[in-house]
């Protein structure tokens, strides 16, 4: 049994097609197609029932290819382990993001990140916080950028507070409220919001802001994305509470610092069970990059 021949199988699984196999292996269908013929006499079981039209894994294959994976992991982080130890960081990085990270420059991070290790592949997800924190706890990100309120720290995760920060009001240019510079929290209570999902870290800072005051709001537009309130906010459909750098500079909507108003904590997190010579060196690039805004706590907690 060989590491290609696990591949081939992993890539048969995953495309549902010997053709598209093949060609996500870079061989020709022929060769694939031995190989995993040669590795079913082997087991002596077969790893897919196929005819001329139709692919399906069978209930060995299943079985088969929890193993393999794995074994496919083991094999790429070996080698990856072998070059840190020579003093070359190789593998991939997998790095989860929220839509509204200020802490740095994602994109300006990832150039140094990649200018100083060119032989790390880069994958980016880009999603909300407990997802992200399911993730890198399940193995499926190596670190990730979070954003939580500021008493709800991240769970099961290593982390390191990056920056602090407070939520700022947002409203469109032609709203009664956009000549001033600060507001009470009580004077929005009237307005129609637009904010992120129920139940999402993204929405808890400002729910729980406005429940601290005993006040009540109405959310009118739920939203995933930052662009999207924002275009809301400029339309006049809404007010939206959001972090100060994602709203100075937006065409036709003014920000509005709020007195008692929401706050939230940044944090990068990773797994310290076993953590990838990829993420030890993402990490140390953070930790030297200067806060974009807000205050910075340094250390682990």
């Amino acid at each position: 049994m060989e590491l290609q021949q696990m591949r081939y199988v992993v890539a048969v699984a995953e495309a549902g097609n010997f053709t598209r196999a093949a060609e996500r292996c870079f061989v020709v269908q022929s060769a694939l197609s031995h190989q995993v013929a040669a590795l079913e006499r082997e087991l002596g079981v077969r790893l897919f029932a196929r005819t001329s039209r139709r692919v399906e894994i069978t209930a060995a294959g299943e079985a088969f290819l929890v193993s393999a994976r794995a074994a496919l992991e083991a094999a790429e982080r070996a080698g990856v382990d072998a070059a840190a130890a020579a003093g070359l960081v190789r593998g991939t990085l997998r790095l989860g993001i929220i839509p509204t990270v200020t802490a740095f420059d994602v994109p300006a991070v990832l150039r140094r990140f990649r200018s100083a290790h060119p032989h790390v592949a880069v994958s980016l997800r880009v999603d909300a916080s407990d997802a992200l924190m399911v993730a890198v706890r399940a193995g499926e990100a190596d670190v990730a950028v979070l954003g939580l309120p500021d008493e709800v720290p991240p769970s099961g995760v290593a982390h390191r507070e990056l920056v602090r920060e407070r939520l700022v009001a947002a409203v469109g240019s032609g709203h009664a409220l956009a000549g001033r510079s600060r507001i009470d929290l009580e004077a929005l209570a009237d307005e129609q919001f637009a904010d992120f999902p129920s139940g999402s870290p993204g929405r808890a800072q400002s729910d729980r802001a406005f429940a601290a005051a005993g006040l009540q709001r109405a959310v009118a537009f739920e939203a995933p994305s930052s662009d999207l309130l924002i275009g809301l906010v400029r339309e006049g459909l809404a007010v939206a509470m959001l972090p100060e750098p994602l709203v100075t500079g937006a065409d036709s909507v003014t920000a509005l610092r709020v007195t008692r108003g929401p706050s939230r904590v940044q944090h990068l997190a990773w797994s310290d069970l076993n953590p990838s010579p990829a993420a030890l060196a993402f990490l140390d690039l953070v930790d030297v990059i200067p806060p974009a805004g807000g205050r910075r706590r340094r250390g682990d907690r």
